[in-house]
């Protein structure tokens, strides 16, 4: 996936909006695509393609908090940047609260809206790497058996060796093996990387 070309999603009812945007952002480098409503975009918006996308606000139809909504429910990540008219400060307040990455006012300065999208990008970036990192550990966790999940959990809690053996009902040696063997699946180094795989799989949280 590292591979695909980040895309800057741009919906927006105004034709002539869409063509300045579309113009500025290829000028710019930027792998561009439009729509000319909010549903238009859901119909063709893969979840799995890098980027962001500038969304305007008062639209007919599914407006830009709707279609901010929507994909949310459908567990998209994809940093917003939304455009407005309208000087709402209620509207900017809700967007944001939703995890909007900015809210500009039209007419938008050039710079600051290719700063905005540079910035999101990166933040999708990241994100991405993110879950593909924590999806990774689950994978490794996957292969643990039951209990070697169990002494992992009892590891990560910082208990010795006799500490587990006592819990769990089984002689000191035989934890030793399942430890080496939880290291070895995990692909962690030491107890500290062990630790950090953990956390980031939601190992051992309430």
């Amino acid at each position: 996936m590292s591979n695909i070309r980040p895309t800057v999603f741009v919906v927006d009812d105004d034709p002539a909006v869409l063509k300045g945007l579309s113009r500025l952002l290829r000028s710019a480098g930027l792998t561009t695509e439009t729509f000319p409503s909010s549903q238009d975009f859901l119909n063709h918006y893969l979840p799995n393609t890098p980027g962001c996308l500038v969304l305007d606000v008062a639209m007919p139809g599914l407006n830009g908090l709707e279609l901010q909504k929507a994909l949310g429910a459908k567990g998209s990540a994809v940093p917003i940047i939304f455009l407005t008219g309208h000087g709402d400060i209620p509207m900017s307040v809700q967007a944001m609260k939703r995890g909007a990455a900015d809210f500009l006012t039209k007419p938008v300065n050039d710079n600051e809206l290719l700063n905005a999208i540079r910035t999101a990008i990166e933040k999708d970036r990241v994100a991405r790497h993110a879950r593909t990192e924590v999806a990774e550990i689950q994978q490794r966790l996957a292969t643990l058996t039951p209990r070697e999940h169990e002494v992992l959990e009892h590891v990560i809690s910082g208990q010795l060796n006799k500490q587990v053996a006592a819990d769990l009902g089984i002689v000191e040696k035989t934890i030793k093996v399942h430890r080496a063997r939880v290291m070895e699946k995990m692909q962690a180094q030491s107890l500290v990387d062990l630790v950090r795989l953990a956390e980031k799989a939601g190992v051992g949280k309430m």
